[in-house]
This record gives structure tokens, C-alpha cells and sequence, in this order.
């Protein structure tokens, strides 16, 4: 893939204006979750998705709600005091290091998104605890290695306790499927022991044919950017040889509904899968 308009090459260039005229992940969540920092390109966007998709917006409400479930078992039942949110969009309350640092005020969590509007929004808006850290890097999930020698990363985690890695409704927009693989597998291979990784992945598998077709043709038509929905066993994929936490890959509604906040719809009216994994010593190892 090319580098996107205003994420800046690596060791090259200072990156171009942010292009308003096309819509961006991040700036269209924001949107179907009701924010107000986003531009005419990415409603226009959201409309159409959501006009083919009529549950998109409970879809991403529910994903946001699965995330925070998430984030706490991992920081209350699974002690994992130091989060890696790669893709984090913009800042909708509560976010990773609110839910973290209210369970272990001292834990240490780092956003990295490639849209530099996010990350404006991010250093106004999302202040940590005195204990804890927060920090901020612009970088792009398709080279995972710059992401975990960012000199910001380096400093705020220590790599011989485990991270929690969040890929959160991020994995869908690359196209690629082996370059989806591989990215993931490459930041498994730098992860110590102990480590989990979280994801959540949109998917066709509950929709009805006629939303099927409104969204192939919604696609052809490529003017919201590349979007790659799997099915479950193709989710599965990004999880092998690790251990997959109860209840394994599941519809987002399912994965711990009994924590807070609870899901608010059901698994029909969501078409994303959610899963969590840990990485153990022996799988390390083997990798």
C-alpha cells in the first residue's frame, strides 16, 4: 500500500496537508458515534456505509463497548498494567487509559494512529493520571516495526513485561491478507511473554443477502477506502499458536457480556467478530 495523504514516509518527507476531501477510519467513527470532528467528506461516507448497512452505527457502538470490557479484564483479572491502542481514532470517553488507570493508577498506555488530526486530539484531550503514563505516537499499523522502535514506545513500556496490544476495528482496513498476517505476526514475534492481543474485525458472516449486495456494490464504487471484512475462521487465522481467552472468537456481544459496560444488542444486529489471546512463554518461543 502507499503511504496515505498526511502520514509521513518513513525517514522521508514532512507529510503532506491533511486532504479533508477524503474520508478517513477515524474521523467517520467519530461520526457514527455522534462526535463532531469530522469533515463533510466523512458523513457523506458514513451515509452511504450505513444506507447499505442499516446496523452500522449499533455495530460500532457495540465494538466501542466490547473494547472497554476488554481493556478491563485485562487491566482487573488479567494484571496487565501497560496497552499498545494502535488505530485508537479519535477520543470518545472512556478511553483505554481512563478504564486502565481507574483499576491500576500507574499503568502505562500508548495511542498510535496515522491520522495526524487524531493525534492533535489526542495530546488536548487525553490526560492520564499523575501515576500512569499516556503517550502519543503517529505512526502507521502497516510497519509494525517502526511502531515498536518509536523512541515514545521505547521509553514509556518495559519490554520485559507483558503488553497488551489493541487492535480494535483496525484490522479490517487492510486489504491484504497476508500483509494482515504478517503485521500481526510481526508484532507477536517483539511481544514478551505474558503478552495478549485484543482485535475486533467487521464480517459478513450474519448479514442477509440484500445487504450483502448493497455493500458489493457500495465497494466497486471505492470511494470509502479499502475495506476487507473475514469470516470467522479467517479471524481465527490472526490467532494462531497463541491462547485464545475464554470465550475465544466470538461475536462482539458474546465476549464477556457480564462486564461492564454491558452490550446493548444482539449478535445478529452486529456483523463483527472480537477475540483476545495470550501470548505464552513456549509460543514465544516457537515463534
Amino acid at each position: 500500500m502507499t503511504t496515505p495523504p498526511g502520514v509521513p514516509a518513513d525517514d522521508g518527507p514532512p507529510a503532506a496537508p491533511i486532504d479533508t476531501s477524503v474520508p478517513h477510519p477515524a474521523r467517520r467513527y467519530d461520526y457514527w458515534l455522534g462526535g463532531k470532528d469530522n469533515f463533510a467528506a466523512d458523513r457523506e461516507s458514513g451515509d452511504r456505509i450505513a444506507q447499505a448497512y442499516p446496523d452500522t452505527v449499533t455495530s460500532v457502538r457495540e465494538n466501542r463497548r466490547y473494547m472497554q470490557r476488554v481493556v478491563r479484564y485485562l487491566a482487573a483479572e488479567a494484571g496487565v498494567t501497560q496497552f499498545l491502542d494502535i488505530g485508537t481514532g479519535i477520543p470518545t470517553p472512556p478511553n483505554v487509559h481512563q478504564i486502565a488507570q481507574d483499576i491500576t493508577p500507574a499503568a502505562r498506555v500508548v495511542y498510535v494512529d496515522n491520522d495526524p488530526l487524531v493525534m492533535v486530539h489526542n495530546r488536548a484531550l487525553l490526560v492520564g493520571t499523575p501515576e500512569g503514563v499516556t503517550e502519543y505516537v503517529e505512526r502507521d499499523l502497516r510497519n509494525p516495526a517502526m511502531i515498536l522502535d518509536d523512541p515514545t514506545v521505547r521509553k514509556t513500556f518495559d519490554f520485559d513485561q507483558p503488553i497488551a496490544v489493541l487492535l480494535i476495528a483496525v484490522l479490517h482496513f487492510l486489504d491484504d491478507d497476508e500483509q494482515a498476517y504478517r503485521i500481526v505476526s510481526a508484532l507477536v514475534e517483539r511481544l514478551p511473554p505474558g503478552s495478549f492481543v485484543a482485535a475486533s474485525q467487521a464480517t459478513n458472516d450474519p448479514l442477509p443477502h440484500q445487504t450483502l449486495e448493497r455493500l458489493r456494490v457500495l465497494a466497486q464504487r471505492g470511494k470509502d477506502g479499502p475495506f476487507r471484512p473475514r469470516t470467522r475462521g479467517e479471524f481465527e487465522q490472526f490467532f494462531t499458536g497463541l491462547t485464545l481467552v475464554d470465550p475465544g472468537v466470538c461475536s462482539l456481544v458474546d465476549w464477556r457480556p457480564d462486564l461492564t459496560p454491558n452490550p446493548e444488542a444482539k449478535a445478529e444486529a452486529v456483523a463483527a467478530y472480537g477475540a483476545v489471546a495470550r501470548i505464552d512463554a513456549m509460543q514465544h518461543t516457537e515463534t
